[in-house]
């Protein structure tokens, strides 16, 4: 009589809370494919998970192209993107410093679109 048993790993992965939806960069490809995910790797006998080899996860910036994890917190970029509790994003789209003027629209805003059978004109 022959018993065969399966040992093995398996991680559960998901998104972390206040990351979701975020698309970073990868700093080993360099596309814009990277994403938070919170890692929990178990043991598995006979493909089912049996015991946790890490008591709070892994909190990783893992690319979906190149398969890179680095850790979230030497990522200081993309911790300062977090939504905080209301939904809005941590960081302004636009850096200007406090108390400086509205600037207008950038330049090439404003002006007339050629005409649709029109050939374009460079000045």
């Amino acid at each position: 009589m022959c018993l065969i048993f399966t040992c093995g790993e398996h991680t559960f992965r998901k998104e972390v809370e206040g990351y979701e939806g975020l698309v970073c960069r990868c700093y080993n490809c360099g596309n814009y494919s990277g994403s938070v995910i919170k890692s929990h790797p178990w043991f598995t006998f006979c493909f089912i998970p049996v015991i946790p080899l890490s008591i709070k996860g892994y909190e990783d910036i893992s690319c979906r192209i190149c398969n890179f994890q680095q850790p979230l917190e030497h990522r200081q970029d993309v911790q300062a993107m977090r939504r905080g509790a209301d939904g809005n994003p941590g960081v302004p789209l636009q850096h200007q410093p406090p108390g400086a003027p509205a600037q207008g629209p950038p330049q090439g805003w404003g002006q007339k679109a050629p005409e649709p059978n029109q050939p374009m004109q460079y000045r």
